[in-house]
């Protein structure tokens, strides 16, 4: 059997396999943030396709930390019970679900929510329209929201949380130099750099208790000049760890970054994927907790060879998944096939128009003649 399929444990959250389904957007919750039929279905789909963990589109935990339409929401209790439906649809078809958490920042949708988006500084270059940099006060506020977001989660059967401090959402904003200019406590050196993200770590660990999963999404290095590199970064994870962090799931890239970003386009071969595999070599290195990897990998040979060679404990997929939601079941089946994902991301396009995510080319290649 492959090292693939072994049954591990993240704090007690027993995982079928190493496989992982990485945080996706994909436009099919409700204009409030709530869940929807359609985005149940897309989840049980997954936990069908044998994905030992599913990790949901970033939910937001605010009202102005909303990063686009159509987005999940956690930031209200009414919103608990459409959610208990979506862990109940998994949990029946033998998955298991972690909500991703999250605050745009800088990058929030100013124009749906009506309100200023929340800036870790304000400086010359950063937008063109207003922000408003944030108080010490909202820092406590929005420790308080990821916690309170964390609380529903659990509340709602999820199996933990993973916090979203990566791609340049606004705790990646705290730890990235290139965002953050502050000269409090919050600015400055990477000690101080990760204050925000600690604090927003321990309002979650409080609200959800000591034997609840808890991980983070973050960036290996933003890949952006002036923004956060590989050293600062390994150093904010082993503080995360310090203060009892479960699990890390590594990315890099911001969502600006375009043929950097983390969703890179043009994966068309081996020697291409895993490309943030240097970054998790250097983290599997100096951490103790299990470390998750995504970024383009495709082959099962090549995730095969990151877990056995010790560079990751788990393998991340999304965008394979949009296309190929059964992808792992199908590997389990023997047909070991690279995914069928070309990397071209016309996959996000429908989702901005309010139809959802799904994949563009596929449908193209499989429509009848005339369709």
């Amino acid at each position: 059997m492959s090292v693939l399929f072994e049954r591990t444990e993240i704090n007690n959250m027993v995982l079928a396999n190493r496989f992982v389904r990485s945080a996706t957007w994909l436009g099919q919750a409700a204009r409030d943030g709530a869940v929807t039929p359609s985005l149940i279905h897309t989840m049980k789909t997954l936990a069908e396709g044998r994905v030992g963990l599913i990790i949901s589109g970033h939910a937001y935990v605010s009202p102005e930390g909303l990063a686009g339409p159509w987005q999940l929401g956690a930031y209200k209790d009414e919103l608990v019970p459409g959610l208990k439906e979506l862990t109940g649809a998994v949990h029946d078809a033998g998955s298991r679900i972690v909500m991703q958490i999250a605050h745009a920042g800088t990058f929030a949708f100013a124009k749906e929510t009506g309100q200023e988006p929340w800036a870790v500084s304000i400086f010359e270059g950063l937008a063109r329209s207003p922000r408003r940099e944030m108080t010490v006060g909202d820092i406590q506020a929005l420790a308080a929201a990821f916690g309170d977001a964390a609380r529903r989660a659990r509340e709602a059967g999820f199996d933990g949380v993973q916090i979203h401090a990566a791609h340049g959402y606004l705790l990646s904003q705290f730890l990235s130099p290139a965002f953050n200019r502050r000269r409090d406590d919050y600015g400055g050196s990477v000690e101080n750099r990760s204050r925000a993200p600690l604090e927003v770590y321990r309002a979650v660990r409080e609200a959800v208790g000591a034997d609840y999963p808890v991980l983070i999404k973050m960036n290996g290095r933003d890949f952006r000049k002036g923004g956060l590199e590989l050293e600062d970064a390994l150093k904010a994870a082993l503080k995360l760890e310090a203060a009892g962090l479960d699990a890390i799931e590594l990315s890099g890239g911001l969502v600006t970054a375009g043929k950097l970003s983390p969703s890179r386009p043009g994966i068309k071969t081996e020697a291409r994927e895993a490309y943030f595999r240097e970054e998790a070599r250097v983290f599997k290195e100096k951490l103790q907790i299990p470390l998750i990897l995504v970024g383009g990998i495709r082959s099962f040979g090549v995730a095969e060879g990151l877990v056995q060679k010790g560079v990751a404990d788990y393998i991340s997929l999304s965008r394979p998944l949009i296309r190929e939601p059964d992808l792992v079941r199908r590997w389990m089946e023997g047909d070991r096939q690279r995914a069928a994902c070309i990397s071209d991301n016309l996959c996000f396009g429908p989702g901005r128009k309010g139809e959802g995510v799904y994949c563009v080319t596929e449908k193209k290649t499989s429509s009848p003649p005339g369709d």
